[in-house]
Parts: structure tokens; C-alpha cells; sequence
């Protein structure tokens, strides 16, 4: 009897429903900390420097006055402001150019297989870990128009007789920041891209291969598509990254000569420090985020709809 009372108990267990799993506040409460740290090192100081747009301030310690939309009004017609556009984007592309090329041509040599490959790896990500106040101080010494030891490789050129001045040439300035900044840039993306590579089937480059393609014909056909989502990722990387770039343009030309070097960032500290108008440097910043914002809105929609065409091939 208890045999057939327990066979006859088990369908019985098994018919009952399944309950469901227990609701958990355990990651809400991980994700406590970081909601706090982004509103109020993030989201707050974004809310005041909106805020401050609005008003202006006669002298620093009396009350700010509500003038509504006059700063943005004063933006529209404020010649350094949109020379200081120009010089960002000038920058901002140059930036994204080299070190995004840079990025790709040594993550393909390191995705090869070499002696010493794992060595190469390491030492290509130094000047991304180099701080950039000692970077800056050894940029300067070897551009230095008088005893810098770019001089002798710039004397090797036949079109040059004399030393250049190469931080106190608006041209030259421009130049030598975009290609330090892109040096300290390019070992995160050529990490990311390498990365990227890895994943592309090896099957796909060989099929292309046997059908007649040479290696370029087979990166270009089947690896560059494979990679262009990410490529599209770390140019918005880029471009925020060199938006933002404050220490390495301030610490080699202060935004000189002339302005060709005074990125929006160098605006907004010159007009809150220099000048002491920090309502109007709130402005600039505002424009500035809406700029960053934008950009990064196009590319993202541009990577979207490129995810979205491969998904239906």
C-alpha cells in the first residue's frame, strides 16, 4: 500500500505549479553607488553649468542676475568662439584621422604572427600609459627651435634651411599637437582593433584567398566590413577624446600662437579664468556638449544603420 501511495504521490508533485523566482534587489543595490557618483560628479554639475548659462554675474562674490537667452545671443555673434570652433574640428579630425590609421596599420602588423609578437603588443601600449605632463616636457625639448632633435630630422628635408619653429607656427603648432595627441591615443584603439581582428573567421580570408584575391583585395573584401563596426565605435571614441583634450594643448601652446591651437575647451578655461566670466564660459560649455552630442548621435545612427544593412544580407 504505501508502494502505490507514493507512485501515485509523484504526479501529484509534478503537476503542482512551478513558482516563480524571487525578485532581487541585490543589483539595484550595487547599482546604488553608481547612480549616486554619476548624479552628483555628473548629472549635477551638467544641471549647474546649464543653470549659469542663463545668468550673468557683475563681480565675483555678488548675486547672479537672470538674463535669459543673451549669452547664447552673445555666442551667435562671438568671433573667438567660432574660430575656436573651427581649430576644434580642424584638431578633432586630424586626431581621429592619425590615430585611427595608426591604430589600424599596427593592429594588423601585431595580429600576424612574428617573433616577439607578445613584446611588440606591450611596448606599443607605453604611450597610452605614459602620463602627460612628462610627455609634454619631452615634446617640448625635442621641438624646441634650437637644440630640439626634431631639427635634424626636419634639416634632412631639401625644402628646409633653417630650424622651424615648430610651436610658434600656427600651421606647425596645429600639426605637432594632432600628432602627440594622436600618438597618446593610438595603442587604445590599435588594442581594440586587434581585438576585432581576432574575431574575423579565418575561413572567410582563406576562401577569399583561394579565389583568386591577394591580401589586400582579401582585407579590403572581407576583413575591413567585418571590422567597420568597431571602427565607427572608436571614431566616436576619438572624436570625444580629442574634443575634450585639455592638458597636452594647454601645457604646449596655451592655445597660441594666435589662437590656431584654442580648442572650445582652451575657450571655455580662458574666458572662467582668464577673464572671470563664468557665465559666458558656462555658455561656450553648453554649446560645446551639444556639438559632442551631436556628433556622437550621427555616428552612432550611422553604425546602426550599417548593423542593420548586414543583418539583412
Amino acid at each position: 500500500m504505501s508502494v502505490v501511495a507514493s507512485s501515485q504521490s509523484v504526479p501529484a508533485e509534478r503537476s503542482r505549479p512551478v513558482s516563480r523566482r524571487r525578485f532581487s534587489f541585490l543589483p539595484y543595490l550595487f547599482a546604488i553607488p553608481i547612480l549616486i557618483y554619476e548624479g552628483i560628479f555628473v548629472l549635477y554639475p551638467i544641471y549647474e553649468g546649464i543653470k549659469s548659462s542663463f545668468y550673468t554675474q557683475a563681480n565675483l562674490g555678488t548675486p547672479p542676475i537672470w538674463v535669459g537667452l543673451a549669452n547664447y545671443r552673445r555666442l551667435m555673434h562671438d568671433d573667438f568662439f567660432w574660430k575656436s570652433v573651427k581649430q576644434t574640428f580642424l584638431f578633432m579630425g586630424g586626431v581621429i584621422f592619425v590615430s585611427i590609421a595608426f591604430g589600424l596599420l599596427s593592429a594588423v602588423v601585431l595580429n600576424r604572427a612574428f617573433f616577439g609578437r607578445s613584446a611588440a603588443r606591450g611596448i606599443v601600449t607605453l604611450p597610452w600609459a605614459f602620463p602627460d605632463v612628462p610627455a609634454v616636457l619631452i615634446f617640448i625639448w625635442m621641438l624646441n627651435p634650437q637644440f630640439g632633435v626634431m631639427n635634424v630630422f626636419a634639416n634632412w628635408l631639401p625644402w628646409v634651411d633653417q630650424n622651424p619653429k615648430w610651436l610658434l607656427d600656427p600651421e606647425l603648432a596645429l600639426i605637432s599637437l594632432i600628432l602627440i595627441t594622436a600618438w597618446k591615443g593610438f595603442p587604445f584603439y590599435s588594442l581594440v582593433i586587434l581585438a576585432a581582428l581576432q574575431t574575423v573567421p579565418n575561413e572567410l580570408t582563406e576562401a577569399a584567398r583561394v579565389d583568386g584575391a591577394s591580401r589586400w583585395q582579401a582585407f579590403r573584401a572581407v576583413t575591413f566590413p567585418y571590422i567597420t563596426p568597431t571602427l565607427m565605435l572608436l571614431v566616436v571614441l576619438a572624436s570625444i577624446f580629442a574634443f575634450k583634450q585639455f592638458t597636452i594643448i594647454w601645457l604646449m601652446t596655451g592655445g597660441g600662437p594666435a589662437g590656431a591651437t584654442e580648442t572650445i575647451v582652451i575657450r571655455v578655461y580662458q574666458t572662467a579664468f582668464r577673464f572671470y566670466d563664468f557665465s559666458y564660459a558656462a555658455t561656450i560649455g553648453v554649446a560645446g556638449f551639444l556639438i559632442v552630442l551631436t556628433i556622437s548621435i550621427i555616428f552612432l545612427y550611422i553604425q546602426r544603420r550599417q548593423e542593420l544593412e548586414g543583418g539583412r544580407v
